[in-house]
């Protein structure tokens, strides 16, 4: 028997467990799995904006706790050790007066190209948000993720997101079950992202981007940092190989975590190297004065 955890109150979260499991239940047919809900410390802090918060892993280490205690096998969410192909990470923004995000990472870039939008806090699923933009007259339009939407079956309200699962890092049994599902592609854009954040300390509660794109054989990366409003701010993009070959032994680094992933069918060097680009990516943008940036940014939120 395998537990695969997802929160609660989200029917999203549910459609995307239901998925990672139909996919395992192809690979395993002779495994059971349990799908259970749970709710987050995240879902349930629903009137204050995310950044105000001042707390990472909200929707997270609750889930973290019941792996540690054995209550479950994996967790699944959007992006850490199993990877799944990403789908439409390109948002679709509107020029109407009103927008609704719970993201300074969004809202800065908008202010940055729209200085006359108004930019309010919206909190909730996207049932919640969907309600809120067409029964009530505050938000002309919301900013959502395109991938949500489409797995919801939304597609006529579009206007992200990779699928990770989460397993304890010595559990190998699991890990190798795991490895099944890895879309090689997305690990390497996804270790990249993680790497630019973690090196610039990104989270909620600081306007930080990146996108990445994989073309034959080369990883691009475009970071950015921005103030709230968008006035200053700064942008590198940088490329990387990743053409390497994938070892048909296992070699003694295929358990290695590359910023909280494993994914033992792609090459180690690929990922070692997506993950130097991000770091190089984001030493560059701090060397041009992010960290200052950054630095007011987190002041002016908290004293908002």
């Amino acid at each position: 028997l395998r537990s695969a955890l997802f929160p609660a109150s989200l029917q999203l979260a549910r459609i995307q467990t239901d998925s990672v499991v139909e996919m395992l239940r192809e690979f395993y047919p002779d495994l059971c799995f349990e799908i259970v809900a749970m709710s987050t410390t995240g879902d349930k802090i629903l009137d204050t904006a995310l950044s105000k918060i001042g707390e990472k892993s909200l929707f997270t280490k609750d889930f973290i706790t019941c792996l540690y205690t054995m209550l479950a096998y994996c967790i699944t969410y959007l992006l850490l050790v199993s990877v799944l192909h990403a789908k439409y990470s390109s948002k679709l923004y509107t020029s109407k007066f009103v927008i609704g995000t719970s993201s300074l990472r969004r809202a800065a870039q908008l202010k940055k190209k729209f200085p006359q939008l108004e930019f309010r806090d919206i909190r909730g699923n996207l049932n919640t948000r969907l309600k809120k933009l067409d029964e009530k007259e505050d938000f002309s339009a919301i900013i959502l993720a395109a991938a949500g939407l489409k797995r919801m079956g939304w597609e006529n309200r579009i206007g992200q997101g990779a699928l990770a699962v989460e397993v304890r890092a010595k559990d190998q049994e699991t890990l190798n079950m795991v490895s099944a599902l890895h879309d090689g592609e997305t690990v390497l854009c996804c270790i990249a992202e993680r790497a630019f954040m973690k090196r610039l300390e990104g989270g909620c509660s600081v306007p930080v981007a990146v996108n990445t794109m994989l073309k034959d054989g080369q990883l691009y990366l475009t970071g950015a940092v921005y103030s709230l409003d968008g006035s200053d701010s700064l942008k590198e993009t940088m490329q990387t190989s990743v053409n390497y070959p994938q070892r048909n032994e296992d070699g003694p680094n295929d358990d290695v975590q590359h910023v909280g992933i494993t994914a033992k069918n792609v090459p180690g060097q690929a990922q070692e190297a997506a993950e130097n680009l991000g770091i190089e990516v984001a030493s560059l943008l701090l060397s041009k004065g992010a960290k200052h940036i950054l630095r007011v940014a987190r002041q002016l939120n908290d004293a908002c």
